[in-house]
This record gives C-alpha cells, structure tokens and sequence, in this order.
C-alpha cells in the first residue's frame, strides 16, 4: 500500500509511524518546515509518546516514511489511501472554523488521482464528510466521488501518549459513502492495524459514534457533578455513593470535578447540538459542567466569610488534566475569570509552565508569596506531595481534583473541601 498522511500532530504522526511499520510506503505532510525537518531526520517532533521515537529510528533510515510540506505533490504520486487529520479548530463557544480542513482538503483535492480512497480522521459534525469534503474533492479533482475516488471517515479514538496502544486495543470505525468505498477503506486499515475494523454502513454512522462517545461523557459527568453538589449539602462523601452504586453492573457513573476540559469533551457535544436541534440533555450538561468552577469559587468563598474582594487566590494547575502540557477549554481560564469578577487577585502556578508562558496564556504568576486561599485545578502527579509549607498563608483551600491528602491541611488548620466530600 502507498499512503499519505497530512498533519503530523500528536495523531497523525504516530498513524503514519503505524503505517509504516507494517512494511507499507508513507509520506507524510505537514504545513510545519520544522516538523518535516525532523521527522526527515527521525527526530520525534514532539516528546510524550510512547514508543516513537523508537519508531522514528528505524523507518527514516529504512525509507518507508518520509515528510514533505508538499501535500499535493505527495497525493499526486498515486497513494492508495490518503490519511487527513487536520485540526479542526473552534471558538470559544465550540463554534467549527472550517478554514484548516477546507485548506487541507483543497491541497489534497489538486493532486487527487484515480483509484485513491480519502479519509478525514478528524472528529466532524454530522454531515460533513458527505455534504463538504467529498464534493470539494470532486471538485478540484475533476474526478467522480465513489466512482473514480473514494470518500470515507474514522474517526480518531486513541489518547496522546498511548496511541500505538490504544490502536490495538479499540475497535477501528470506518464509514463510507457507498458500499463499494466503505469496503475499500476497511481492507486498506486492515492491512496496517491489528484492531477490529469495523464497517458502519455511512460515514453518517461513523461521525455520530465519535460525538456519542464523548457526548455521553458529558452528561455521565454533569449527572456526577450533579450528585456531588447535592452531596455537599448532606455531608455525603461522593466518591463512596459512585463506588457504591457502580459495584452494580448497570451503573458506570463517572466523576465529579472543577471542570470539564479537553480538544473532546467540551467540544464535540456542541458538534451533536448542531446537527440535533430538538436535543435537551447535552446541552443541559453543558451548562452543568460549565458551572462547575464557579461553584469551587463558590466553596472557597465559604471558607472565606463569602468576600473574595481583595484576596489573593492560587490556581494550582492552568492544564486541562494532570501531567498534560495542554490548555485546550481548560477549567483554569473559569476559575481566574470568577475570582476576578469577585474581586480577588487571581495568581497561577503550573509545574508545566514558566512564568513567561503563564502571562501568554493570560494568568499571572504566582512567584511563592503568601496567599490567603488556592484552588487545585489540575490533577498534575506533583500535587500529592504538597502540604502548608509550600502554600504560604494559605486559610481555605479547595481541592477540585481530589489529590491531596486532607489529613495533612486539616491538622495545619486548613479550611479544606473537595467537591462532594466531607
């Protein structure tokens, strides 16, 4: 099999990487001349995933991957199978920009060829593959859609850091837009993946199954958020009830916490609300986990006599989860703008971030002076050591992630709370 991967992210690289060591061809694209440049030398772009560079090491000198920020000329070479995982990118209000994808798809539609089948990795609103890409393709191409070429979607299921593990592990999704296409584009992932691969009738099908599985994790976690909230007015400790009742097969209830953050999570529920109007619970969840770190806000202030007005307020962690070097809808962003709005001095520290890369992101540093409270937003590894010697004149503290030890502040006379515990 020939193949051409386009964007060598932290998805796309690591396909191409799986696709070249089934012993296939693969050129990878990528807009970045220094992400071609390293990946031409078997230098890993970016650090973090497993197994990789160990790739990188013996494909490069083998010469079945190479980069090129040339994806039409790389298409126009006659691949089988052209791999596009570009960004979508979104507003703040997870509102699509579809400028990169229509790019990409533009770059790929100019040197399409007879007999090659496209797919869109990307997470998509429902539609978009049918209504948008292949049309385009066709197009620029001056070909027939599922007859010269063929159009599919699978969508990405795997984790950065795991992904060659998650690509074993996870049934892949394919979705065509006619039987013969979809056909096609289970044999080519079948001849580079170990997984299942698995036909879902329409490319419909395909991008419904990616927003349904991150949907549904939105709402499992605001009904979890919600029964926290309520258990903070029992003095019931959460985490028991969820342990309880999910020692019962039927029940999966997920955790509660400050935020709901992510590229997924936040973002593809409002993907699902754009194509179903009439849709009530993703967006009530929405606003339900939306809500969350103004609550925490809400829990500190408590401590606090309710008057933030003039204190100075830690955010411990600005990532959207622990041990990742990624803001993408991070809580941390809420948690500063409530605690602004209350007039405290909101101050950030993040194991992952210097102080130049905090005041990028919008946060002021906190530089190890004494503040009055602190908010635990991110779950990073390092935060379980901490006690009141590191938190200089701390009184109330919140811990949103639940990684601190209670015993450890309450025997320093720490006001400390975590969402839906005692």
């Amino acid at each position: 099999m020939r193949a051409v991967v386009v964007a060598l992210g932290k998805i796309g690289l690591p396909i191409a990487v799986q696709i070249g060591l089934r012993g296939h061809a693969v050129i990878g694209c990528d807009a970045d001349p220094r992400v071609v440049d390293q990946v031409n030398r078997g230098v890993e772009p970016f650090p973090g995933e497993a197994g990789l560079q160990d790739a990188l090491s013996e494909l490069i000198p083998a010469g079945r991957l190479r980069a090129t920020g040339d994806t039409t000329a790389a298409v126009a070479e006659g691949a089988d199978l052209v791999i596009a995982v570009p960004p979508l990118v979104v507003d703040s209000d997870a509102r699509p920009d579809y400028a990169i994808l229509d790019a990409v798809v533009r770059d790929i539609g100019r040197g399409l060829r007879a007999g090659t089948t496209v797919c869109i990795e990307t997470t998509l609103p429902v539609g978009t593959t049918r209504n948008r890409v292949a049309p385009a393709l066709a197009e620029l191409s001056g070909l027939r859609s599922e007859e010269d070429f063929f159009t599919i979607h699978s969508p990405e299921r795997v984790y950065s850091g795991r992904i060659f593990r998650d690509l074993v592990a996870y049934p892949k999704l394919v979705g065509g837009l006619s039987e013969p296409g979809e056909a096609r584009g289970v044999e080519l992932y079948e001849s580079f993946l170990d997984a299942e691969v698995r036909g879902m009738g329409s490319a419909e099908a395909a991008e419904l199954t990616k927003l349904a599985e991150t949907t549904y994790r939105d709402v499992n976690i605001a009904l979890a958020n919600e029964f926290a909230r309520f258990a903070d007015t029992l003095g019931v400790d959460i985490e028991r009830v969820i342990d309880a009742a999910n020692s019962q097969p039927f029940s999966h209830v997920h955790r509660p916490g400050v935020a709901v953050g992510g590229h997924c999570i936040p973002v593809y529920p409002r993907f699902y609300l754009a194509g179903d109007s009439a849709a009530r619970l993703p967006a009530v969840a929405r606003e339900v986990n939306e809500r969350m770190p103004a609550y925490a806000v809400d829990l500190l202030a408590g401590d606090l006599g309710d008057d933030l007005s003039g204190k100075r307020v830690l955010i411990l962690g600005v990532t959207y989860r622990g041990d990742v070097k990624e803001t993408a809808f991070s809580g941390a962003f809420a948690v500063r703008r409530e605690l602004e709005r209350r007039g405290s001095l909101a101050v950030a520290s993040d194991p992952l971030y210097g102080a130049e890369e905090l005041r990028s992101l919008g946060f002021t540093p906190w530089g190890g002076e004494s503040v009055d409270a602190a908010i635990v937003q991110a779950d990073h590894s390092s935060y379980a050591r901490l006690d009141s010697s590191d938190l200089p004149g701390v009184r109330a503290l919140v811990d949103g992630r639940g990684v601190l030890d209670p015993a450890v502040w309450v025997a320093a006379g720490v006001a400390f709370r975590r969402i839906g515990r005692p």
